[in-house]
């Protein structure tokens, strides 16, 4: 019944998948820290930019982030990323859009679990004469990694289900795949049911393992 899964590379395509998922997860999580420290940021420039940048960028459809990469960055601009193969290029500049992209969300989960943090412990913290990054770093940002795991959580599963959009550029990353193999087989419904499988066994284990993470670890109040 599977016959046509015959010379097809699908585990090596979702590899490609988990590999997107991997990078773009840990570089949005460290650009999604930076944009919430400005969002709530004593100085007005930063603040200015870290919201300016989220309200922008969220609202800006995904697609026309990743084809910007290649269209925009590589063709016209020349930037490879130190790359110098067009796969590796597209994987890097695909990898790019998703972190530019998802650390928006990012951004606005972790800043709601700042804003969970009492006002009480930021002004003793002040009182013993921290300044802003101390109190965000030592006081804040790990009372608020552990009340928004739960939304983080949500928002890889997101950024795995997005990783299929790096196809619009010719990352070879399951949907790629999947749409070559309904093109030249037909089996549209087993292929789709295959691809379907796949994306369920990446993202609900993470989304049931980090949900418990997420009560574990619950900052109790």
């Amino acid at each position: 019944m599977f016959d046509f899964l015959q010379g097809y590379d699908v585990l090596g395509a979702f590899w490609t998948t988990i590999q997107l998922t991997l990078w773009s997860a840990i570089g949005s999580l460290v650009w999604g820290t930076a944009l919430a420290a400005m969002r709530v940021s004593p100085v007005p420039v930063m603040r200015g930019f870290g919201t300016g940048y989220v309200n922008v960028v969220r609202n800006i459809p995904l697609t026309v982030i990743i084809v910007f990469t290649s269209l925009g960055l590589f063709q016209t601009l020349g930037v490879s990323l130190g790359a110098d193969t067009f796969t590796v290029i597209n994987f890097r500049l695909a990898v790019l859009g998703l972190i530019a992209y998802t650390s928006a969300f990012v951004c606005e989960a972790l800043r709601s679990g700042i804003n969970t943090v009492p006002v009480g412990q930021v002004e003793a913290a002040r009182a013993l004469g921290l300044g802003f990054v101390q109190v965000l770093t030592l006081v804040v940002l790990p009372q608020a990694f552990r009340s928004v795991v739960g939304p983080l959580a949500n928002v890889l599963i997101a950024l795995t289900k997005n990783t299929t959009v790096a196809a619009a550029i010719g990352v070879p990353e399951a949907a790629l795949l999947m749409r070559e193999m309904i093109e030249n087989e037909a089996q549209l419904i087993l292929i789709s049911a295959v691809f379907a499988a796949g994306f369920i066994i990446l993202t609900l284990p993470t989304g049931l393992f980090l949900g418990w993470v997420g009560k574990k670890v619950a900052v109790k109040r």
